[in-house]
């Protein structure tokens, strides 16, 4: 007897806008939940307090993330001089 898989047999990929306060792997698996997919996973991790495009794969489209993650990326951010955090970063 054959255990039943759980979630959809569902492919492609999702081009989700993080926002702030979401680690990469809730936010993968928010989606999951959405869609009832069997298989997800994202192309490379986002701090939690950045924002950004995150690709997440679901299913079969699962084995193009490494072409994903050898891809260039570029990276857009805006600074306050003059100002300290505790933490050094934006949480502090």
């Amino acid at each position: 007897m054959s255990r039943r898989r759980k979630g959809r047999d569902i492919s492609g990929i999702v081009l989700l806008d993080k926002p702030a306060g979401y680690s990469s792997n809730q936010a993968v698996q928010k989606v999951r939940w959405l869609f009832q997919a069997r298989k997800a996973g994202h192309t490379g991790a986002l701090d939690p307090f950045a924002t950004g495009m995150l690709p997440i794969c679901l299913g079969e489209a699962s084995k193009t993330a490494g072409f994903m993650l050898d891809a260039d990326k570029s990276y857009e951010a805006t600074a306050v001089l003059g100002r300290a955090t505790a933490t050094g970063d934006t949480e502090g």
